[in-house]
């Protein structure tokens, strides 16, 4: 008999885990090497737009992923992964995609520093508190049993120490750190963008397989992620560059991170790496179009 979506579990393997872990966590200390203590001042500094925009990413969209959840009914790893990517911090990219589209982009990167911290307690926190709300997903939660305290060492691992790390640096070791910033990000990136890559494609005949489902999926929950950012930035009245920025961190997930927790947490449980994997490669399509519609929007107003 055939195993369901949910009964499914991809393979990645001991050490290739471990190498995923590596390279998200060099991506990480890449980011810190551009951050310094002013970019989360600047957060007590931008009170109003900084909450709005975590509000944006720890409270409104996971909101929007279980009503989408609701509304669309698919397999519970499906939605259970569409959560977990809810969950998780914005990802470094909304930082050039908010350059891109002539937003906010202090903003933008002071929000991605103070996701990334705040990410240690509210992924946990966020999955445990929105998952009783996905229908049929109790049954595979108990039989994966997460353990919330063993998922916060992970988050510490992958995103406070490197974070922590690269900023020691940068600060210790400025002019050194100033050379490496670009070389070392392109490396990192091409890194863990090969093995995110490699993830689908060593699951390439399930991928396939419901690849028409998985499109569909995240491209709507994409588009409410953006949607919902743009819309509570817009309700708070804030400036337009503000609106964009905040749009595009809360599209614009840290897809890598959720698909390490899939396998390093939830037995890589097949729909929840299909979403994360796949997410991570759509994400950049996405948030690469709505910038240069953003941008090109701008250049008409000012014109």
């Amino acid at each position: 008999m055939e195993k369901t979506l949910d009964q499914v579990r991809l393979q990645f393997g001991e050490h290739g885990l471990g190498v995923l872990t590596l390279s998200l966590a060099l991506v990480m200390f890449g980011v810190a090497l551009h951050l310094t203590p002013a970019d989360f001042r600047r957060v007590w500094a931008q009170p109003k737009a900084a909450l709005v925009g975590l509000s944006a990413q720890f409270l409104l969209l996971p909101a929007l992923t279980v009503a989408l959840v609701w509304l669309w009914r698919p397999q519970p790893s499906l939605s259970m992964g569409m959560l977990l990517v809810a969950c998780c911090p914005g990802g470094n990219m909304s930082n050039f995609l908010t350059l891109l589209a002539r937003g906010n982009t202090a903003l933008s990167v002071s929000l991605t520093a103070a996701g990334s911290v705040l990410a240690m307690l509210l992924t946990p926190a966020n999955f445990a508190l929105w998952q009783r709300l996905l229908p049929g997903a109790s049954p595979l939660l108990q039989s994966i049993g997460m353990n919330p305290w063993q998922l916060m060492e992970s988050l510490f691992l992958m995103l406070i120490l490197p974070l922590g790390l690269g900023m020691l640096a940068a600060g210790r070791f400025p002019d050194a750190t100033a050379r490496l910033r670009q070389p070392f990000n392109r490396l990192s990136l091409l890194i863990f963008f090969a093995f995110l890559v490699f993830a689908v494609q060593s699951n390439a005949g399930l991928f396939w397989r419901w690849a028409g489902v998985l499109f569909l999926l995240v491209l709507a929950h994409n588009a409410l992620a953006y949607l919902g950012g743009y819309a509570l930035a817009r309700a708070f009245r804030l400036p337009a560059a503000d609106i964009r920025a905040i749009a595009l961190e809360t599209g614009i997930q840290n897809a890598g991170l959720a698909l390490v927790l899939v396998f390093a947490h939830f037995d890589g449980l097949g729909g929840m790496a299909l979403v994360a994997g796949w997410w991570g490669i759509w994400h950049i399509v996405s948030g690469f179009a709505l910038a240069s519609w953003f941008s090109r929007r701008f250049a008409a107003a000012r014109s």
